[in-house]
């Protein structure tokens, strides 16, 4: 089991809702000795570091993933990496592929050979449960994340490589939740793209725990998958409702956006995931 006395963590894209509950977590509960957070977004450090009780901890690393010379900086005596930096809205990297697959996949290699080369201890990938038998290109940019972490595991004589697979994050910015308290400000019809849609829903503070407990009993080549609440999407609306005390809002369908699909998975069909109590993993 990790022991965190003293160590050095790199968080990228550590402006985002995950990883910001992670720095938090991991200031209040362990003894850090230093956190640096990398991210291309110079307000969302401000931001995070005037939240923090414990700002001393912080290192804010302004800087992108795919410049590797900022990346083989950020990682000098580095113990761990949470590597949580991607372009990740559905429309947004559709509509901008080529850079999606620059963050998402060129950044990704980036870390993966400057952590191999800095001799980090352990290197956790945060992917998404739109990795599997994916029809988006957010989705198949963490497949190939995933694919990249596994081909790590096997070659990497000194650093261990493992990753998380999420289904939405309820606090997370830029989700449904977040377009319909935008709707209620505007008072606007809440939008909803299909009442049948089925998606996996947690909280963020699920989130940061199950990342910080997988790091702390972390196996080589493995994808852990916690087992998050499978809900219908006029549920959550419903449920949604009336936790803002709404009075029979409107609603606008607007139907699936490309490559959008009904149900999400958590596993490949050919994926053999082992249950344990809270999770399931998937051996690389």
């Amino acid at each position: 089991m990790l022991h965190w006395d003293n160590t050095t963590v790199l968080v990228t894209g550590g402006g985002g809702s995950i990883a910001t509950q992670v720095i938090k977590d991991l200031i209040a509960t362990k003894n850090i000795k230093t956190i640096r957070v990398l991210d291309t977004n110079e307000n969302a450090l401000f931001k995070l570091k005037r939240s923090l009780h414990s700002p001393q901890h912080i290192r804010l690393l302004l800087g992108d993933v795919r410049d590797r010379e900022r990346v083989k900086m950020a990682l000098v005596d580095v113990d761990i990496v949470i590597h949580c930096a991607a372009i990740k809205n559905v429309e947004v990297s559709e509509y901008n592929a080529p850079e999606t697959c620059r963050v998402n996949i060129d950044g990704t290699i980036n870390l993966i050979e400057c952590a191999m080369e800095a001799e980090v201890k352990q290197f956790l990938f945060v992917s998404s449960d739109k990795a599997v038998d994916n029809s988006t290109l957010y989705g198949a940019t963490k497949f190939v994340g995933e694919k990249l972490v596994m081909w790590a595991s096997k070659i990497s004589l000194t650093t261990m490589f493992a990753a998380v697979r999420f289904g939405n994050v309820i606090e997370s910015r830029g989700n449904v939740f977040d377009v319909w308290r935008t709707n209620v400000l505007l008072n606007q019809p809440l939008t909803v793209t299909h009442p049948d849609m089925i998606r996996y829903f947690w909280h963020v503070k699920e989130a940061s725990a199950f990342i910080i407990d997988r790091i702390e009993n972390m196996s080589n080549m493995c994808i852990y998958i916690p087992k998050m609440r499978k809900r219908f999407l006029k549920d959550v609306v419903k449920e949604f409702v009336e936790d803002n005390s709404l009075k029979d809002p409107e609603l606008d369908f607007v139907g699936l956006r490309p490559g959008e699909k009904l149900d999400e998975d958590l596993f490949g069909k050919y994926e053999r995931p082992i249950e344990c109590k809270n999770y399931w993993v998937v051996k690389g």
